[in-house]
């Protein structure tokens, strides 16, 4: 049975229009099948907001910011800036493997489908949708023999920064769907966090951005 965490909402903006809201890992965004996935960020918020609308998602075992509409007017307008990739993304993440950081970004451009006969997985396939993220190393950590990422999606698939960096050799610690047992098994969470949204308010033109820290600790 799925236990969502118990800790309170973090508001990290409020305004007439939009909420940004910091997501704990182990909260769906939207309620899933079952009694015990009802419990999600999007029932939560609108018990507070009771006019409060997903715009997008961030995965179960992810933690970090998530947007939220106050209209289905704003709802359509932040749907528009996602589409047209005017919302600009940050995302931590700690890695399998170690590797020189440095300020330098790759890229991974590889495709990526619904995997069906192992749902809900993705996989890389020619016949994909495209898919594009840019990363680079922030740090070492040799007693994890892992490495700190930023990470700056240029698309917004389903699982993308698992999977691409599961494919070149570095899933992602705390992974249950793309790592081995052993990467799964090193951290007790998956080790992914939205740290960055920035994009113009829609209704006031404001530039915005906001940023939180991951919760995970490395030594």
């Amino acid at each position: 049975m799925h236990r969502p965490p118990t800790t309170d909402l973090t508001l990290v903006h409020e305004d007439p229009y939009l909420l940004v809201l910091d997501k704990p890992a182990g909260l769906l965004c939207v309620p899933g099948r079952g009694e015990d996935k009802q419990d999600c960020l999007s029932a939560r918020a609108v018990a507070r907001w009771p006019e409060a609308l997903v715009v997008h998602r961030l995965d179960m075992a992810t933690s970090g910011l998530v947007l939220m509409a106050r209209s289905g007017d704003m709802q359509r307008a932040l749907g528009d800036a996602f589409a047209q990739q005017a919302v600009w993304k940050r995302y931590e993440a700690v890695v399998d493997g170690l590797l020189d950081a440095g300020p330098h970004w790759s890229e991974i451009d590889a495709p990526l489908m619904a995997d069906w006969p192992r749902r809900p997985m993705q996989k890389i396939d020619a016949a994909g949708k495209p898919s594009v993220t840019r990363w680079r190393v922030l740090e070492a950590l040799p007693s994890l023999q892992a490495s700190r990422l930023l990470l700056a999606p240029r698309t917004g698939r389903t699982h993308q920064l698992r999977v691409h960096l599961a494919s070149i050799g570095h899933a992602i610690l705390g992974d249950a769907l793309y790592g081995g047992e052993e990467v799964q098994q090193r951290t007790p969470r998956l080790m992914l966090h939205a740290s960055v949204l920035q994009l113009r308010h829609p209704a006031t033109g404001e530039a915005l951005r906001f940023e939180s820290v991951p919760p995970f600790r490395c030594p």
